[in-house]
């Protein structure tokens, strides 16, 4: 599953190319600290192999990758004393560096972030959502 993209910032963190603050690798992931915190002990997890988004990622290497966030998870709450984690992945949107990616953060307690940052948008009714869903349920008919 190895893959490599000499032009990807995290790609050179895995050859070794950049520094990095690892705290925990093995021979499918790497997690290392994030050079612009959310807060102290924000961790980021990655593939080795180079793949843009999750849905990038072959499947049987999502749920490896998956333990690793779990466990670091884990790790980053009880490291830093959290009252939990916030667990997120940017597909392309927001993404900075495309490089598959998962954001582990340590939260507290009136820490100051205030969940998702964006206005919410209801359906307009009913009717829009049970399209929407069928829409979905369609979709997901052709990938299974």
């Amino acid at each position: 599953m190895s893959t490599f993209d000499p032009s990807c910032l995290f790609c050179k963190i895995v050859q070794g190319d950049i520094p990095r603050y690892g705290v925990f690798e093995d021979e499918e992931t790497i997690a290392f600290l994030d050079i612009h915190p959310l807060f102290p002990g924000h961790v980021l997890v990655a593939p080795k192999s180079h793949a843009v988004t999750l849905t990038d990622l072959p499947p049987s290497a999502v749920g490896p990758l998956f333990e690793k966030v779990q466990l670091l998870a884990k790790a980053v709450e009880s490291a830093v004393e959290a009252d939990g984690t916030f667990v997120a992945i940017n597909n392309r949107i927001g993404q900075t560096v495309p490089h598959l990616h998962v954001h582990v953060v340590p939260r507290r307690r009136r820490d100051g972030l205030k969940g998702f940052f964006w206005p919410r948008h209801d359906y307009q009714d009913d009717e829009a959502r049970e399209a929407v869903r069928d829409a979905i349920e369609r979709e997901l008919a052709k990938l299974l």
